[in-house]
C-alpha cells in the first residue's frame, strides 16, 4: 500500500517554505561554448548577415521570390497563427490573477390553490458575486510565467520558420537555374556530336571512315539525348516545389532566368560563438522552451500548499420590482475558505515528477541545439571554402577540355585523328561542364547554407534571455586571431 506515504509526502511538502519564481537550471558548461570557430572564414567577410542577406547575391528575381515567400507562405501563416493561440493562452493564464465577478438577476411567480382558489406571488432578485484564488504561494504566477514563455517560444519558432523558409526559396529557386543551365549544356554537347556525325556521314560516304565509326557516333548521339527528359522532369519538380513554397499552383508558373551565371556569391564570417546563441531562433526557441518548463516545475511545487478563496456577494430582493432597489432589500456576504489537498492517489506528486522530467529532457534538448547550431556553422564554413576551391580547379578544367575538344574536332575533319580521340575529348569537357554547374551550385547553396547557420540576421533581445552563456577561458583577443 502506498497511500501512507502518499499522504506523507503531501502533508510534508505542505509544510514547507512557501513556493517561488526561482531561476531555470544553467544548461550550459564552459566546455560546451568554444572560443572561436575552428574552421576559417573568407577574409574581409562582413561579420554577422544583415537582415537582407539575400539581396547580397544580386538577383532581382531572387528577391522578388522571396519577399512572396515571406508573405504568403503557408507554413509562416501556420506559424503565424500558433503564435496568436500562444497570445491566447497566455490570457487564459493571467485571468486567474484577477477576480472573478459575476452578475446575475432573476425573476419568478409562483402560484398556489386553496379553498378553492388560486393566489400567486411574484420574486425579484439581483445578484452580484465576486470570487477570488489568493495567489499566496505563486502558484497562478507560475502558471502565467510558463505561459509566457510559451508565447515567446511560439515567437521564436516564428522566426525560425521565416528562416527555413527564406532559405529553402533560394536554394529551390537556384535549383531550377542550375538545372536549366545544366539542359542547355547537354543540347551544346548534343549539337556538337551531331556535327561530329555529319562528319562520319562524310567520311563513310567517300570511303575514308568505316561503318563502325558511324554507329559509334549514332549511339553517342542518341546516349547523349537520352540524358535531356530526365533533367527536364527534374527542373519541372523543382520549379512546381517553388511554386509551393509561394503558395502557388504549379500550373503556369515559372521564373525568367536561365543559369546562374548572373548570380554572385556574398561573403559573411561569424563572430564569437557566445555571440551566435543569441543570432539563432531556434537556439532562443529551446531557451524559451526551458524556461516555460521550469515554470511548470515551480508550479508542481506550489500546488502542494493550501487554496485560499475569498468570495463576496450582495444583491436585492423583493416581491414588487418597484421596490427592488429599496434599502430594506439589499444583502451581503462576505468569506474565506482554505483547502488542503490530504490524499489524492499521487496525482500532485506524479505531476510534480513529470514537471522535473521534462526539464531534464529540455535541458538535454538545449544543450544539443546548441552544440548542433556550432556545428551548422562549422559545417557551413568548410564547405563555402571547400568548394569555392574545387570551382576554382573545375573551371580550369572547362577551359582545357575546351580547347582540346575544338583541337581534335579539327584534326578528325582533316583525318589527323581518329573518331575515338574527338569522342573522349567531348566526354572530358561535357562531363566537367556539367560538374562545374553543380558545384557552383553547391558553393552558392553553401553559402546560404552558412546564412542560415548564422540566425540570417536575426538577434534575440536581452530582455528574453534566461540561459546565461558560461565565461570561456580564452580571452577575447585569442578568439579573434584564431578565426
Amino acid at each position: 500500500m502506498k497511500a501512507l506515504p502518499k499522504i506523507t509526502s503531501v502533508a510534508a511538502l505542505s509544510l514547507a517554505a512557501a513556493g517561488c519564481a526561482t531561476a531555470p537550471p544553467a544548461a550550459l558548461k564552459p566546455g560546451d561554448v568554444p572560443s572561436a570557430f575552428s574552421q576559417p572564414a573568407a577574409s574581409g567577410a562582413a561579420v554577422w548577415p544583415t537582415a537582407d542577406w539575400w539581396q547580397g547575391f544580386g538577383s532581382d528575381e531572387m528577391n522578388t521570390i522571396i519577399a512572396s515567400a515571406q508573405k504568403d507562405n503557408l507554413d509562416l501563416s501556420q506559424a503565424a497563427s500558433r503564435v496568436l493561440e500562444a497570445e491566447a493562452n497566455q490570457e487564459i493564464a493571467g485571468s486567474s490573477l484577477f477576480p472573478s465577478v459575476d452578475l446575475g438577476a432573476n425573476a419568478k411567480r409562483t402560484g398556489s390553490k386553496a379553498t378553492g382558489k388560486w393566489s400567486s406571488a411574484n420574486s425579484f432578485g439581483a445578484s452580484l458575486d465576486a470570487s477570488y484564488q489568493l495567489d499566496f504561494w505563486g502558484l497562478a504566477r507560475d502558471n502565467l510565467r510558463s505561459a509566457t514563455e510559451a508565447l515567446k517560444s511560439a515567437r521564436f519558432a516564428q522566426e525560425t520558420v521565416a528562416l527555413t523558409v527564406t532559405t529553402d526559396a533560394a536554394d529551390t529557386y537556384l535549383d531550377v537555374l542550375a538545372l536549366r543551365q545544366r539542359d542547355a549544356i547537354a543540347l551544346d554537347n548534343i549539337n556538337a556530336a551531331d556535327r561530329i556525325l555529319k562528319i562520319t556521314e562524310a567520311k563513310v560516304d567517300a570511303g575514308v571512315s568505316s561503318r563502325l565509326d558511324l554507329a559509334q557516333q549514332q549511339a553517342q548521339v542518341s546516349g547523349q539525348k537520352a540524358q535531356i527528359p530526365a533533367i527536364e522532369e527534374q527542373e519541372r519538380e523543382a520549379r512546381y516545389t517553388l511554386a509551393v513554397l509561394l503558395a502557388h499552383t504549379p500550373e503556369g508558373f515559372d521564373v525568367r532566368a536561365d543559369n546562374l551565371d548572373a548570380i554572385v556569391s556574398p561573403i559573411v564570417a561569424p563572430g564569437l560563438p557566445s555571440e551566435l546563441l543569441r543570432r539563432r531562433p531556434d537556439v532562443a526557441q529551446a531557451e524559451a522552451d526551458l524556461a516555460a518548463a521550469h515554470a511548470d516545475v515551480d508550479a508542481a511545487r506550489a500546488a502542494f500548499f493550501p487554496s485560499i478563496d475569498l468570495t463576496a456577494s450582495g444583491g436585492v430582493a423583493s416581491t414588487a420590482l418597484s421596490a427592488l432597489f429599496h434599502s430594506t432589500s439589499l444583502g451581503y456576504s462576505i468569506g474565506a475558505s482554505l483547502l488542503q489537498t490530504i490524499f489524492d492517489g499521487g496525482k500532485l506528486e506524479g505531476e510534480s515528477k513529470f514537471a522535473r522530467a521534462r526539464q531534464e529532457e529540455l535541458v538535454a534538448n538545449y544543450r544539443q541545439i546548441v552544440l548542433n547550431a556550432f556545428a551548422d556553422v562549422e559545417s557551413a564554413l568548410g564547405q563555402v571554402s571547400s568548394l569555392t576551391e574545387q570551382e576554382k580547379y573545375k573551371t580550369d578544367e572547362v577551359n582545357a577540355a575546351q580547347e582540346a575538344f575544338r583541337i581534335s574536332e579539327i584534326q578528325y575533319r582533316e583525318g589527323v585523328a581518329d573518331l575515338l580521340a574527338v569522342l573522349q575529348a567531348q566526354q572530358v569537357l561535357f562531363t566537367a561542364q556539367d560538374q562545374l554547374v553543380q558545384i557552383k551550385l553547391a558553393r552558392l547553396q553553401a553559402d546560404i547554407g552558412l546564412y542560415r547557420a548564422l540566425g540570417g540576421g536575426w538577434s534575440e533581445d536581452m530582455a528574453d534571455v534566461t540561459q546565461p552563456v558560461p565565461a570561456n577561458p580564452a580571452a577575447p583577443e585569442d578568439a579573434k586571431k584564431s578565426m
